[in-house]
């Protein structure tokens, strides 16, 4: 069993660690969970004593086997309420993210199992994110970043990489949503910005959405 507090480092790690290849930082991690750094080391210490970390001075510090299942697990809980929250009781996309991290530290592996097979089993959260199944495994992502698209390409939006409630309500707002065929009509040398085609309309979007919109190419 882990505490509240405990739970919350490990996935921040988690998903730190495909940046962080070598190790996550103290620093970066304090940024991440809005702490000083001190509390991080405290914290650090605490999971290494647990064995669900590994931490090299210098090199930071990075999930061990017992920890990255555990992560794991938080986020499998977290995206299948997110997906309940969306397809059972109607939240919108940008309402379900905090609900859920209070959701996620609910103890019982059977309410989860029970919870997926409820949902039938998806695969894919309402941000786009793929859900673990029970044994961990992740279903594999082939997706790119609008901003990598060049002038011309097409792709179909599959992904949000910021799931804040701002920006999800900045793509409400543009009628920018999962499954929307998205064309690039300009892209501008000095700032990256687009002009896109989407439903028949255009619209010019900053690189800050751009960068932050998954995409599978057609």
């Amino acid at each position: 069993m882990f505490s509240l507090s405990e739970e919350n480092y490990l996935k921040a790690i988690f998903h730190l660690e495909t940046a962080y290849k070598s190790g996550v930082s103290t620093n970066a991690l304090a940024e991440e969970m809005q702490t000083k750094a001190s509390s991080v080391t405290d914290m650090i210490k605490r999971l290494s004593d647990k064995d669900l970390v590994n931490y090299k001075k210098y090199q930071g510090v990075k999930l061990s086997e017992a920890g990255k299942n555990a992560a794991i697990e938080v986020i499998r809980k977290h995206r299948l309420w997110e997906v309940f929250l969306v397809d059972k009781l109607g939240f919108s996309w940008d309402e379900v993210h905090e609900v859920a991290e209070q959701l996620e530290h609910i103890k019982s592996e059977k309410l989860t199992n029970e919870l997926d097979k409820f949902l039938e089993y998806p695969k894919r959260d309402p941000h786009g994110d793929p859900i673990p199944d029970a044994q961990g495994n992740f279903a594999v992502a082939n997706r790119a970043l609008l901003s990598d698209l060049k002038k011309g390409e097409i792709g179909i939006c599959v992904g949000v990489k910021d799931s804040s409630a701002e920006f999800l309500q900045y793509l409400d707002k543009h009628n920018i949503s999962l499954g929307k065929e998205i064309q690039v009509q300009e892209k501008e040398e000095f700032d990256q910005s687009m002009l896109i085609r989407m439903d028949g309309n255009e619209l010019r979007i900053s690189n800050q959405i751009s960068a932050n919109l998954f995409i599978k190419t057609t």
